[in-house]
């Protein structure tokens, strides 16, 4: 287990002009644990970690989320970074998928958002959803044929309540909060 003893403090997003995405805050860098294995990390995350989420997706399966873009494998470092929307108007998962494309994002869906969870969720701003996309062809389709992006939420009051799934096909607002994740120069 990884106990967080570090705050953050929350910040105004780092705009650059022209773009609609600003670093809300750089998480460090997380550890794939030395017992992880991605087949059946999810199940093991859903053992130890749901009765801390007031709603858990029943979807987010190793089963419906097994074809991650980039599988993990244990020992491996990512610097996670959180980046914000800056612009008031709705953005697309095309729009966002483009803009983690220029940062080297490592497409890791559902195991990315049970790791950050996991190490480094008292770091998060709260009042806020984390999103770890992955390519549309990674992510689970739902029956009425939805691509699903797994995030968690943070509440305002520090809980965190949900461990749900957005909808790839629909536009996102300010509140969803994009995890990027990069290789750990060593």
């Amino acid at each position: 287990t990884h106990e967080i003893k570090a705050k953050a403090v929350e910040t105004k997003p780092e705009t650059v002009p022209g773009e609609k995405f600003g670093l809300l805050l750089d998480l460090g860098v997380i550890t794939v644990p030395d017992d992880f294995v991605h087949s059946t990390h999810l199940a093991t995350f859903s053992k130890n970690n749901r009765k801390k989420f007031y709603y858990y997706n029943d979807d987010i399966t190793d089963k419906n989320f097994n074809k991650a873009t980039v599988q993990l494998a244990p020992g491996r470092k990512l610097r996670v970074k959180a980046y914000q929307q800056t612009v008031s108007d709705n953005t697309t998962s095309e729009e966002r998928m483009a803009f983690l494309k220029t940062k080297n994002n490592i497409f890791t869906g559902a195991v990315g958002a049970s790791l950050v969870f996991e190490q480094k969720r008292d770091l998060l701003p709260k009042g806020k959803w984390y999103c770890s996309f992955d390519e549309k062809e990674a992510l689970w389709k739902d029956s009425d044929g939805l691509h699903r992006v797994p995030s968690v939420y943070a509440d305002s009051d520090g809980d965190f309540y949900f461990f749900g799934l957005g909808d790839f096909e629909n536009d996102w607002d300010t509140d969803y909060v994009l995890l990027c994740f990069h290789n750990e120069e060593l």
